[in-house]
């Protein structure tokens, strides 16, 4: 890669939002060669599964990119606590009823080799009338009231991921729930029943389940052949912490989920192959990629589409914050990104959407 330690440094004081996601592209690619020392191939053996499938329930975290800065810069800058901001609720052409809130959430379907299932609920969106529209489309609904989702993978705290808890809690209020260490206490008060007025968020369903904090830089079992890494990331709006899911598909190799991918795709993929047995072989990503999420392209960005290919992945089921163009950019490269079906508001099918499916295995 040719980024100069200048060049570097020049994207970190770069302010306003494009600065911030420029930073955030560059600290995937060159602050991995700086700061972070060679280590050899993990042997953390998390055993294997069967197979896994991806069920895409809402990518479509906001519906109007403009509006959604607007709102962060009007309250303050990108660094103003997600909890006080004044969110666009209403007169979006495009949003959902005119709300410009949407939300993030997948259902992870793992069977595992003695022919067992688990259903993980992976985050939970925004907007809680969209994300009750996406879980019954989907008969999401349905398997919470029957408890037949085993557990929330909370990736981290960002109101697109997390808010949307009270659709969840009201089909199952005991549903045991798992977050990366970083939670503000805000996030645990909403949990347990808060309303936050000026964000126009609450939460009427109090949580009863467990909850389990899972600490930084370690690797945490979850089942066999499945397990977490969790990252101290900061992020935009104050939130802090964010957790990735690892699962090990026989005969495929490596399965990385992710929710945005704060911590860079390939700090990311660092760490997997540093630390799980097998780390050599990614075989796929899924998830958010956190690559130019509001279609403003920094040059720098083209580090990460080069260094991915070292990496081997066969199958790159990327969407959310990753970017039209960081699609268009990835799939012009000749990386191995899934299309969708631009269906139920997804706007193009150049990457998984809503309601799309992606098996592993």
């Amino acid at each position: 890669m040719s980024v100069s330690r200048r060049n570097f440094l020049k994207g970190l004081a770069v302010g306003g939002t494009a600065g911030y996601f420029a930073m955030a592209g560059v600290t995937s690619t060159v602050m991995k060669d700086m700061f972070l020392p060679k280590e050899p191939v993990g042997d953390d053996d998390i055993g294997e599964i069967k197979s896994v499938k991806v069920t895409q329930i809402s990518e479509t975290s906001w519906f109007n990119n403009s509006i959604l800065v607007n709102d962060m810069m009007k309250a303050g800058g990108l660094l103003v606590n997600q909890y006080i901001i004044p969110w666009t609720h209403e007169g979006v052409k495009e949003g959902y009823n005119g709300d410009n809130s949407g939300g993030y959430s997948a259902l992870l379907d793992i069977e595992f080799l003695d022919g067992s299932k688990k259903k993980v609920l992976f985050d939970c969106g925004w907007n809680a009338a969209w994300m009750d529209e996406c879980y019954k489309r989907e008969g999401v609904d349905k398997m919470l009231a029957n408890h037949e989702v085993d557990m929330l993978f909370q990736t981290h705290e960002h109101f697109d991921h997390y808010w949307g808890i009270e659709t969840v809690l009201k089909y199952c209020p005991d549903l045991p729930i798992g977050v990366p260490k970083g939670f503000y206490q805000e996030g645990f008060d909403l949990l347990q029943g808060k309303k936050f007025d000026i964000a126009k968020v609450k939460n009427d369903y109090p949580h009863k389940g467990k909850v389990t904090v899972r600490e930084s830089g370690k690797v945490h079992h979850l089942y066999p052949g499945v397990a977490s890494i969790t990252f101290d990331s900061s992020i935009i709006t104050r939130v802090k912490g964010e957790q990735a899911m690892i699962l090990n598909v026989k005969d495929k190799g490596l399965v990385v989920i992710t929710g945005c991918c704060h911590m860079g795709i390939i700090s990311l993929l660092q760490e997997v192959r540093h630390r799980i047995k097998g780390g050599k072989k990614i075989y796929a990503i899924q998830g958010g990629l956190h690559i130019s999420p509001f279609e403003d392209w920094d040059p720098q960005y083209d580090d990460l589409i080069k260094a991915i290919p070292a990496y081997g992945i066969e199958v790159m089921a990327c969407n959310h914050c990753t970017g039209y163009l960081t699609a268009e950019k990835m799939l012009k490269a000749g990386l191995p990104v899934v299309e969708g079906t631009a269906r139920f508001k997804s706007k193009k099918k150049l990457y998984l959407g809503n309601g799309d499916q992606v098996v592993f295995g």
